[in-house]
């Protein structure tokens, strides 16, 4: 049997550090958005015995293929949860969603293939079981899963639903650069606390259906601490089309803007293409992982 699932992206629309816990890690305050920029993930079972997992990704070649692809953490943990006896499994991955962008694609395909799991077992798995399956191999896999509007508190898998976002048009730009998440992390705890959320702000505005109030409030907190002159220039560029707001993905290096108008966001989209490959218009969406296609 064969499961097509489309995986989409997100953006956060704010992301704060609260501050560093005992264990290491950091609490945050995110409000994160699905966007209509989709991986496709096959999952297929095969015939034989063995948990062999096999992973193609023709137009990302710098995507591993062995048990290190996030992938496959999500069937080994699927399978551990549920105690489905594991079979052989071919997972294709066409990739839309550029890599190393603060999009969560590698989140989105692991909670795809649980989504897609779910229905060739026939394990009946609530939406709930099935984002906690996810939390156990990624902190932002548990969204991808659900998708829509939603505040991320915690180390980020404490979801709550928010208003969806406005009827907007979204434009991604994705250049080269590289940011490293640990040195935006250090960075963020070297410097004095805000003493306020940008999240909490985005989100009074998200209630009160303003959008442009709302475009004002795109907050990054990584992209503050760090010395990015291209992102700079990126969100110059696109606040020179006309854009309501724009800001940095996640840890980066992605930076999206919000439009009202789609023939201003379509010209924006042109002159970045003049400079950067990785290019995209989207929308916002209410939902995270869906199955497309059964075979």
């Amino acid at each position: 049997m064969k499961a097509t699932v489309k995986a989409p992206a997100k953006i956060n629309l704010t992301l704060d550090i609260v501050g560093k816990r005992p264990d290491g890690y950091h609490d945050v305050a995110m409000v994160m958005q699905a966007v209509s920029l989709y991986d496709t993930v096959t999952v297929e079972t095969l015939d034989g015995a063995g948990d062999t997992i096999a992973v193609s990704c023709p137009a990302y070649p710098e995507v591993p293929a062995d048990e290190s692809n996030i992938v496959c953490k999500a069937a080994r943990a699927f399978y551990q949860a549920t105690g489905v006896a594991p079979v052989p499994l071919q997972i294709g991955i066409d990739k839309r969603i550029p890599t190393q962008a603060g999009l969560a694609g590698g989140s989105s395909d692991g909670a795809a293939v649980v989504l897609a799991l779910n229905q060739l077992f026939s394990t009946r798995l609530k939406m709930e079981e099935m984002a906690d399956i996810c939390s156990r191999f990624g902190s932002d896999v548990p969204f991808c899963l659900l998708g829509g509007t939603m505040l991320a508190t915690g180390t980020g898998t404490t979801l709550k639903k928010l208003r969806a976002l406005p009827d907007c048009h979204i434009v991604i730009c994705k250049p080269e650069l590289s940011v490293s998440t640990a040195a935006a992390y250090a960075a963020c705890d070297a410097r004095e606390p805000k003493g306020f959320l940008y999240t909490d702000e985005l989100i009074k505005r998200l209630y009160s259906r303003d959008i442009r109030g709302l475009s004002t409030c795109l907050y990054n907190e990584f992209e503050q601490v760090m010395e990015l002159p291209e992102i700079n220039e990126i969100k110059r560029l696109m606040l020179s089309c006309k854009a309501l707001g724009s800001s940095m993905s996640g840890s980066g290096s992605a930076v999206f803007a919000i439009f009202l108008n789609r023939k201003k966001a379509e010209a924006c989209v042109e002159i970045l293409k003049e400079r950067y490959l990785k290019v995209f218009l989207a929308q916002p969406v209410k939902d995270g992982c869906r199955i497309e296609n059964i075979e």
